[in-house]
C-alpha cells in the first residue's frame, strides 16, 4: 500500500483531481513504468479520507454529473514527503518473469530455449526503439516532469537484460 499511497498522495500534490482524472493520469503512468496495478481507486482514495490525508468535496457542473473532487491536507502533504524521502532508500528486488522460467530451464530443449530466448530479445529491442522515441519525444518538448529519467532507468534495466540474455543464449 506504500506505493500506492505514495501514488494517490503525489498525484493530489500536483492539484486537486477528480476521481476519473486521478485514474487517467494513473493509468497513463503506469502504462509507462509503474509495476504497480490499480483495480480501484475509490477505495484506496476512501481509506486516505479515513486517515485525514485527503478530503472530498462535491462539485457539480451545469448538464453533468456531480463529481468528488479529492485534496491533499497538511497531514497528507507530511505523509507524502515523508514516503517521498523514504522512497529513495528502498530497495525491493525487481522481479522479472523470467526469473521463474530460468528456475525450471533444465525441464525445456535446448533448440527451444534458444528460439524463445531470440524472441524475447526481438521485443525487448522493441521496446527499447520505443522508449528511446519517447525519451527524445519529453525532451525536445522540454517536459517539466521528470518522466524522461524514468524512461532512462527502464531502458538500462532493458538493456541490461539483453545483454543478460545474449550470455544465456552461449550457454544453451
Amino acid at each position: 500500500m506504500i506505493e500506492q499511497e505514495l501514488l494517490f498522495l503525489g498525484l493530489l500534490k500536483e492539484g486537486a483531481k477528480h476521481g476519473y482524472e486521478i485514474k487517467r493520469k494513473i493509468k497513463e503512468i503506469l502504462s509507462l513504468f509503474a509495476g504497480l496495478e490499480i483495480k480501484s481507486i475509490y477505495y484506496p482514495l476512501r481509506v486516505l479520507e479515513k486517515k485525514g490525508l485527503v478530503t472530498k468535496r462535491v462539485a457539480k457542473q451545469p448538464n453533468r454529473p456531480q463529481r468528488l473532487i479529492y485534496s491533499l491536507t497538511e497531514q497528507g502533504e507530511a505523509r507524502f514527503n515523508s514516503l517521498l524521502l523514504r522512497s529513495f532508500l528502498d530497495f525491493k528486488r525487481p522481479q522479472f518473469s523470467l526469473d521463474i522460467s530460468l528456475y525450471f530451464l533444465r525441464y525445456v530443449k535446448p533448440k527451444l530455449i534458444k528460439r524463445r530466448i531470440q524472441a524475447r530479445i526481438r521485443l525487448l529491442e522493441r521496446i527499447s526503439r520505443g522508449i528511446n522515441q519517447m525519451i527524445r519525444s519529453l525532451k525536445l518538448k522540454k517536459s517539466p516532469s521528470f518522466l524522461w529519467l524514468i524512461l532512462e532507468h527502464n531502458l538500462e534495466m532493458l538493456n541490461t537484460e539483453v545483454r543478460f540474455l545474449g550470455r544465456l543464449l552461449k550457454y544453451s
